[in-house]
């Protein structure tokens, strides 16, 4: 039985990017300490494959797990996201997951293509922390976490857009903690280094930039989803309660390697 400290019993989180990966990892631990959990994605079909294995790995109430398809880089979406998470109570926590890259040089990216990076990692985020805001600021005690990168904090190969929108998101997520503190919503990140999801495989399928990354690798593996979920789980809880402003890197290391 966990503590009220370590408990998300009562509590209602809505998670985007909610149907695969990491994103399907934070609803799993979310659930897992008690709370009821939104998710959000684009794919219909993967969204409702995902909600109904949560649903049978955590059986209880029928609103336990819901699942809403949206695209959260569109204006109306968003808004329908956030009235549909009102229409089921209202929200306590925020998980902004849902993300996009293409990687390439600089100079081979089309004005649509770098804007397409920023709409998913950063604008479409900082529309729903804004839309979010009366619905988290009714309780004492809320909770945003964004999943960032350590693309945003150092030069990892990505592709420069990515990391920019990476490191914008985590300098939000300071400003948001300032501001917001005296609303009661406590904003945190994460940023990940390699972990293994559907998105990563094929580029660590390659046996030499596999052995190039672990070598970067203090840890020497590629973390798990659920490696990240565990530190977003944490950030949520009233456990966490004087955390904020925080970027809790999830990363074997990578950011403290030394020559």
């Amino acid at each position: 039985m966990h503590s009220p400290r370590w408990s998300l019993s009562g509590q209602r989180a809505l998670v985007t990017g909610a149907s695969a990966g990491i994103g399907l990892a934070i609803c799993r631990e979310l659930l897992g300490f008690g709370a009821q959990v939104l998710m959000v994605a684009r794919d219909p079909d993967a969204l409702e494959q995902a909600r109904a294995e949560l649903e049978e790995e955590f059986p209880g109430p029928e609103d336990a797990v819901l699942a809403l398809p949206a695209d959260v880089t569109d204006d109306e979406q968003r808004a329908d996201i956030i009235d549909w998470a009102a229409d089921q109570g209202g929200l306590h926590i925020l998980i902004n997951n849902a993300g996009g890259n293409l990687t390439r040089p600089t100079l081979d990216y089309g004005e649509d293509q770098w804007r397409e990076i920023f709409e998913i990692n950063l604008f479409s985020a900082f529309e729903l922390c804004r839309l979010a805001h009366p619905q988290l600021s009714r309780h004492a005690a809320s909770a945003i976490v964004n999943v960032g990168s350590v693309s945003g904090l150092t030069h990892v190969r990505t592709g420069a857009p990515y990391g920019m929108s990476k490191a914008a998101l985590h300098q939000m997520t300071k400003n948001l903690a300032v501001e917001w503190a005296e609303d009661g919503i406590r904003v945190n990140a994460v940023a990940p280094w390699y972990i293994r999801t559907r998105r990563t495989r094929p580029k660590l399928a390659d046996p030499d930039y596999l052995d190039e990354v672990l070598l970067r690798t203090p840890l020497g593996r590629i973390g798990e989803p659920e490696e990240v979920a565990a530190a977003v789980a944490f950030l949520c809880l009233p456990a966490a309660s004087y955390i904020t402003g925080e970027c809790i890197a999830v990363d074997g290391g990578f950011l403290r390697y030394g020559f």
